[in-house]
């Protein structure tokens, strides 16, 4: 739920993992696109003496559908650009801050690395919104993705 953080507007913290897929533009080596989904979710942490206990449990809900297009960089940089649909109540646009970065993994055949994308308005639901969302991932040799999302969404009352 949207919280009221101020004059007309409220502001929505969450999280999702999205799974899902990359791969290459034809005739590009440096353009890719990626389509990945995440369902309703309960995420938990439970810190405790032998660390922390994270689960990820699907609940009923909808689904939301992230579709971008990513430039890579030859220094292991990126920018991108895409939209987020949530479900039936409406999408996001979002773009790069400044540039993601993504390297090697210490699990072999893989690749991980994070963006922060700033949401640059939104449709339904989130009509006028404006925000910033961290994504933590991991690209496997196939092209499957795991992608962690933290958002912080402000939309107008």
């Amino acid at each position: 739920m949207a919280e009221p953080v101020g004059a007309g507007v409220r502001e929505l913290v969450f999280a999702l993992e999205f799974r899902g897929a990359a791969w290459a533009l034809p005739g590009s080596t440096t353009k890719r696109r990626a389509k990945t989904t995440a369902p309703s979710q309960a995420l938990s942490s439970v810190l405790g003496p032998e660390g922390v206990a994270a689960r990820i449990e699907p609940v009923a809900g909808e689904h939301a559908v992230l579709e971008s297009e990513v430039e890579r960089r030859g220094d292991g940089t990126f920018v991108e650009a895409g939209t987020i649909a949530y479900g039936s109540a409406g999408a996001i646009a979002f773009e790069t801050v400044g540039r993601g970065t993504v390297a090697p993994s210490p699990v072999a055949g893989c690749q991980r690395g994070a963006v922060i994308w700033t949401v640059t308005g939104g449709e339904g639901r989130f009509a006028g919104a404006r925000g910033v969302i961290t994504s933590n991932f991991t690209v496997s040799a196939a092209g499957e993705v795991v992608d962690d999302h933290f958002a912080r969404l402000y939309l107008p009352s």
